[in-house]
């Protein structure tokens, strides 16, 4: 069995390196990226100003509308976490496992993790509680 899976594996990475190596399909690969790259950076709007400038904006003020909602999924994970990993713990303590108080600092850890990280993304990003800051 072992063989065979050896034997697929090799002609199926010969087969796929005789296709990759093609002149034929490199350029056709080429044509793809370059014609949907370019259909996709063609505007439908007109834009006054930079439109950089704007884009980035734009980005930035609905990326400040996503912290409430990421912010409470991170203490969601945190609360799933925490509860996963009790339940973890209380295993290996029954079990009498050696490495209790390494999965017990693992667990802290990752909550902690959670918690420090949805209380610094609105500060990251100039989240106040309610509005945008400039």
């Amino acid at each position: 069995m072992k063989m065979f899976i050896v034997n697929a594996l090799s002609r199926a990475y010969l087969g796929v390196k005789g296709v990759v190596t093609d002149r034929r399909f490199l350029t056709l690969l080429c044509c793809v990226l370059f014609v949907g790259v370019s259909a996709f950076a063609q505007g439908g709007t007109v834009i006054t100003g930079d439109p950089g400038q704007q884009a980035l904006g734009n980005a930035a003020d609905q990326i400040r509308t996503y912290i409430p909602y990421v912010k409470t999924l991170c203490y969601a994970l945190a609360g799933v976490v925490a509860l996963l990993g009790a339940i973890s713990v209380y295993i290996a303590m029954n079990n009498e496992e050696q490495d209790v108080k390494k999965k017990i600092m693992m667990v802290v850890g990752a909550c902690i993790f959670l918690i420090a990280a949805a209380e610094s993304l609105p500060l990251f990003f100039g989240y106040t509680t309610g509005t945008a800051a400039p």
